[in-house]
């Protein structure tokens, strides 16, 4: 256990760690060549444009754009990182004007495979000093790759995890399988709606409705068909998927590092999107219950015994996996991903014990993930961001939200109103301690590597000391070279 366990911590250099200062460049560009300087501006902005499209924060996207561009030798720059665009203006001089350019960022992936390979390409513009030129032909290499994986694997791991939210929330095998059906109807419909160019709010709502309209025909069917079923449950794992894909850590972390504008407008997102996966489930519960088929109210006690810790476990270590596998992760991520959402389950259920309730248990396990994500991502050489958000994927508020909607329409507005600020205090506390388990991660263990490694130097040339001789002072004819002079020669006449 304990060589496990230091394989995932590995004190190693990894793309895990924040940049502490730019480097001094071994071949730094011409300031007064404008060509040269507008490219490496691109390069900076565009790695700036993955990240933010990806999902991190305003804070970690403008360190990153500085450090890109300060590698180069634009070591003034200012950076204005907001919701969708990255504008970047270097000083050059008192007697040049500044050079600014500006990206827009037009679309959302959640492709964490091409995150990593930018992360990675950072630290060799770094490591390695390559020109902008090549830079920005990786880069573009990067983007414009195909996903990793088919789509119909993303479209059966959104099932699978929607069924593994079922067991967590404690269905069973029918539950599991009428969440694993009707999310691959989810998926496959809105991504067709996706290529039509419909906005992602009716998106939601297409999805609220397809993840209730099961639930209710089971359970109005339920005596014909000779079947148990928990309509409520299978609805709470369907919202809980769509509710995965939104942007609740990088909305509230912007809001606690200092970018309270890019929070704004990713948190009114975030209510938007949420706003159509209610829209969808009220229209299909109101329809049902026109039709005469209201649905049980639901009475859900959370179960925190030994007995059920081991299943309850599997099942949200199975969930970060399947979410992990379904925004193309690479291989390496997925049991990291894993071991994250186990971790977080177990923090959760023993948290449940202690009767500290569901936000600060929340929040625990969330500290708990961003710190652990963070060590177990310097093994697998992937940003914090993917361990961090498929590990708190399990503990999303899809039953209180599913709750609180249902009583505001059965007209008990109090109970509902409390179980939807429940929800949105979960959500707050996941965000919040995943930010706190990071920068933890950060600072609680910074590896060895990075610290010799601070700033890149030119080799320096130092003269030996001669061996000395029994019978005679030794000569520079005489005066053996070790390796590493002989090797430190070498990198000076490249120098």
């Amino acid at each position: 256990m304990s060589a496990v366990l230091g394989k995932l911590v590995l004190d190693r250099r990894a793309t895990v760690d924040a940049v502490t200062e730019a480097p001094a460049p071994l071949q730094p560009i011409d300031l007064t060549d404008d060509a040269t300087v507008a490219e490496a501006l691109d390069v900076a902005v565009r790695v700036g444009e993955v990240l933010l499209a990806a999902g991190t924060g305003a804070i970690d996207t403008s360190d990153q754009v500085q450090f890109v561009a300060a590698t180069y030798g634009l070591a003034r720059c200012d950076v204005d990182v907001t919701y969708n665009s990255i504008v970047l203006s270097a000083h050059r001089g008192p007697t040049m004007p500044p050079a600014s350019t500006m990206r827009i960022v037009h679309y959302r992936s959640m492709d964490f495979t091409r995150l990593a390979a930018v992360d990675r390409l950072t630290r060799r513009i770094r490591r390695d000093a390559i020109s902008p030129a090549q830079a920005r032909e990786e880069l573009l290499a990067i983007t414009s790759a195909p996903h990793p994986y088919h789509r119909w694997v993303a479209t059966l791991a959104w099932s699978a995890m929607a069924a593994s939210i079922a067991v967590l929330l404690g269905g069973g095998l029918l539950v599991a399988a009428v969440a694993f059906a009707s999310t691959l109807v989810i998926d496959r419909v809105n991504r067709y709606l996706n290529g039509l160019g419909l906005p992602f709010f009716f998106q939601h709502l297409v999805g609220g409705i397809i993840a209730t309209a099961p639930a209710i025909t089971l359970y109005a069917f339920r005596e014909q068909l000779g079947i148990s079923v928990s309509p409520g449950l299978i609805i709470a794992a369907g919202v809980t998927v769509l509710l995965s894909g939104l942007s609740l850590v990088g909305s509230v972390q912007d809001a606690i590092t200092g970018a309270p504008i890019t929070a704004s407008a990713r948190f009114f997102e975030l209510v938007m999107m949420t706003g159509g996966i209610i829209a969808g489930v009220a229209t299909t519960l109101r329809i049902a219950a026109v039709l005469g088929s209201d649905l049980p109210v639901i009475n859900y006690v959370v179960t925190t015994g030994l007995t059920q810790l081991p299943s309850k476990v599997a099942a949200g270590a199975a969930a970060s996996l399947f979410f992990a596998l379904a925004c193309y992760a690479e291989r390496r991520a997925l049991t990291a991903a894993a071991l994250g959402g186990a971790v977080g389950t177990l923090v959760y259920q023993l948290a449940l014990g202690l009767s500290v309730g569901p936000i600060i248990a929340s929040a625990t396990a969330a500290t708990v993930v961003g710190f652990a994500g963070g060590l177990m991502a310097r093994r697998a050489y992937t940003p914090p961001l993917v361990v961090a958000v498929a590990g708190i994927t399990p503990l999303l508020p899809g039953l209180a939200l599913y709750r609180g909607l249902y009583a505001i329409l059965q007209t008990e507005l109090l109970v509902g109103l409390t179980a939807l600020f429940a929800a949105f205090g979960i959500g707050c506390g996941l965000a919040a301690g995943v930010t706190l388990g990071e920068w933890m991660a950060r600072t609680a263990r910074y590896p060895r590597s990075m610290r010799r490694a601070g700033t890149l130097r030119r080799p320096a040339l130092r003269r030996a000391r001669p061996r000395r001789a029994r019978t005679a002072s030794p000569t520079p004819e005489t005066t053996k070279v070790t390796p590493r002079v002989a090797r430190l020669r070498r990198d000076f006449r490249r120098s």
